[in-house]
């Protein structure tokens, strides 16, 4: 059905085209879950006022650990906090663990390795916040 220019359909009929187009476009861009795209679990620390700099050490380094104790695990890596904008509402540590498919996370959650160093957690955390993802790159039609 074609559509006047005149007609008051018009201005919806272009609506639709457009979302149809965007749909398109996102459907099948490269800006979706991947298979063999990698699942990432990023995990933030919010740290006790009381804990010391040496248990924040140690946490750090029983964290980066569970890296070569923990089959699945493919990368590792974590920073403190050296935010311009003061967004981070008290957390001050970003640890990334990634693995190769969302069965790998599950399995870590339940490792015994995993479930001890959540024990050392319990006196020195005061909020943890985590966020888990598949993995997904921009569409090349949108990198500059």
């Amino acid at each position: 059905m074609i559509v006047p220019m005149k007609s008051p359909l018009y201005p919806i009929a272009l609506c639709i085209l457009a979302a149809g187009c965007l749909y398109l476009a996102f459907a099948q861009s490269d800006n979706k879950p991947q298979p063999t795209a990698p699942f990432r679990h990023v995990v933030f620390f919010k740290f006790n006022d009381s804990a010391t700099n040496s248990q924040v050490a140690k946490i750090e380094r029983e964290f980066a650990a569970l890296s070569g104790k923990i089959d699945g695990i493919t990368d590792f890596e974590w920073g403190a906090s050296e935010s311009v904008e003061k967004l981070n509402e008290g957390f001050t540590h970003c640890f990334l663990v990634s693995f190769k498919k969302k069965s790998d996370l599950e399995a870590y959650l339940v490792h015994p390795d995993h479930l001890a160093f959540k024990k050392l957690l319990k006196d020195v955390l005061d909020k943890a916040f985590v966020f888990d993802y598949t993995a997904r790159k921009p569409s090349k039609s949108i990198q500059p």
